[in-house]
């Protein structure tokens, strides 16, 4: 979830919208080159038959693959189209052909073409609903989106949403291999590498319970009840094991619901409050209320005000000076706390980063060596190992693990440094980045105002400016820290590149040999990459020094 961008408020639509933006012409160009390997890596040919099929349709003789090239004109490839039923019932069936990859609804040619291949994003309007007004609920394609240019914005977004929701059913949501999958996957990107403060796990369906007319309403509420209570045990236990994820979230940040939207309908067994939706209404109102501007205006007018009353009063007299002179010192010391604490921040970032490039030259060779003789034999590893060269280093087989080959070998730097990432840029906003020194910076004017009375007016308008300088240096710093977290692995990719280009380029007989020799000799010949990996972070670091604000 985040602050919507460039949407129009829900206040002025008249009714329910969707908006569906398909890729330009030049992001199809992908589509294009999954076409021409078709027949080189057959790893690729669900996807391929997908593009083929929301392209053209399911025709009976379809065309050559040097006749698929796509036209310039196809309507399905503009910018956007924009859907407008009368309920929200006629919204979903016309949006599901955007959204899901296959169904086995629908009559003919028409009702077989599905563009989900091709979209880029679906966008929902809502009319009229206070709740999300100040809300963007983002709906996630899944982790290795096999569209590589869809995979790229949906990591870009879910970095800048303040809450993770995770939906799945109650039944045995502790064990949902996926689910947890793809939370163990992005942690990094939406902890660490983002502004997530709370992660929710939803499961739905808490009301599914044998109504037996054997049971009484009471044995069932209790059955429900208990039923649900056992999902949280299980899925908090859960979460507590999985330490990729407690890395970068505390318990406190980790919430689960059952809740179950035909009994808060209804309310045959359970009440409203146990159904737990209220819960969720009154998250997203608190979200809603924490993105108005109202505040922050009001602060920001009184002070001009008192500005402008200061003015016209002329009553600063002759103590100015000494006034300028205790503001001045006040500054030079906390700016020299704010100082001392960046400077031992970095100090301690270098010696975990220094822990971390020794344990990347210890373990490297072994790591990759793991990795390309996964399948001693060639076999099906010669096409997924095809795939990740091609892919940058990124693969994600189908009904597998995501495999990330940068990210394995950025590994030990960014375990050495997570949980001191998470403590100097906590998400939660009541700390405040770097053991809150910002937060707590303060010209002390409260006291100054009780020492020089005539000059109130002046200090408080300072005081309303104080505020706006460290709100908005807390904004850059949270939009700083991202690019900071993810130097470490973007330096291992920059220095891959070329090794992969290379092992991209085989092709034939030994080419599984070939492949895996180059990435060795490439990776062995690079060995310091972990030292500039290093070195990029600190010389991020150093660099929120440098404030524009102040």
């Amino acid at each position: 979830m985040s602050n919507p961008q460039n949407l129009q408020p829900a206040q002025a639509l008249a009714q329910m919208m969707a908006s569906i933006a398909a890729f330009q012409q030049e992001q199809a160009a992908e589509h294009q080159r999954h076409l021409q390997d078709l027949q080189a890596l057959t790893e690729r040919q669900t996807q391929v038959l997908q593009n083929f099929l929301a392209q053209f349709g399911a025709a009976a003789n379809p065309p050559p693959l040097d006749g698929l090239e796509l036209s310039p004109e196809d309507h399905h490839h503009r910018m956007e189209e924009i859907l407008m039923p009368g309920e929200a019932n006629e919204l979903s069936a016309k949006c599901v052909k955007y959204t899901r990859s296959d169904s086995k609804q629908g009559e003919g040619n028409e009702g077989k073409k599905w563009f989900w291949p091709l979209v880029k994003c679906v966008t929902v309007r809502v009319p009229n609903k206070s709740l999300l007004q100040h809300v963007t609920l983002v709906d996630l394609p899944g982790n290795g989106d096999c569209n590589k240019s869809r995979d790229q914005m949906w990591k870009g977004i879910v970095g800048d949403c303040s809450t993770v929701w995770i939906v799945t059913e109650s039944n045995r949501p502790a064990s949902e291999k996926e689910a947890w999958e793809i939370l163990e996957s992005v942690s990094s990107l939406i902890g660490n590498g983002g502004e997530c403060q709370q992660i929710h796990f939803i499961c739905t369906k808490s009301d599914l319970l044998d109504d037996s007319d054997d049971l009484s309403r009471a044995h069932i509420h209790d059955g429900i009840v208990m039923t649900n209570q056992q999902a949280k045990d299980g899925v908090r236990k859960e979460f507590n094991k999985r330490s990729k994820i407690n890395k970068h979230f505390t318990d406190d940040s980790f919430k689960v619901f059952t809740v179950s939207s035909k009994e808060f309908l209804k309310g045959k067994h359970l009440s409203p409050e146990e159904t737990e939706i209220p819960k969720l209404q009154g998250f997203l109102q608190d979200l809603n209320d924490c993105h108005s501007e109202i505040v922050n205006y009001v602060s920001g007018a009184y002070g001009i005000l008192a500005l402008i009353q200061g003015a016209n009063s002329g009553g600063v007299d002759d103590k100015k000076g000494e006034v300028c002179s205790e503001l001045e010192r006040n500054m030079i010391l906390q700016l020299a706390n704010i100082n001392k604490e960046m400077e031992e921040t970095i100090t301690a970032f270098e010696k975990c980063l220094n822990d971390g490039v020794e344990k990347s030259k210890r373990s490297y060779g072994e790591k990759l060596k793991n990795f390309l003789y996964h399948g001693k034999r060639g076999g099906a590893f010669h096409r997924v190992l095809k795939c990740v060269v091609k892919n940058g280093g990124v693969h994600k087989p189908k009904n597998k693990t995501l495999i990330n080959l940068n990210m394995m070998l950025a590994s030990c730097l960014t375990d050495s440094i997570d949980e001191k990432f998470r403590k100097t840029f906590p998400n939660d906003s009541e700390c405040g980045a770097f053991n809150g020194v910002i937060k707590t910076f303060s010209l002390n004017t409260d006291s100054l105002i009780e020492k020089y009375k005539n000059t109130e007016l002046q200090l408080r308008f300072l005081k309303t400016e104080e505020e706006k300088i460290k709100a908005k240096l807390n904004r850059m710093i949270r939009e700083q820290k991202k690019k900071v977290y993810s130097s470490l692995t973007e330096t291992i990719v920059n220095i891959m590149e070329e090794g992969y280009k290379k092992a991209a380029e085989f092709s034939g007989k030994d080419t599984l040999y070939n492949m895996r020799e180059t990435i060795k000799n490439h990776v062995h010949s690079k060995k310091d990459m972990f030292e500039q990996a290093k070195n990029t972070m600190l010389e991020k670091l150093r660099s929120l020094r440098v404030c524009p604000v102040l």
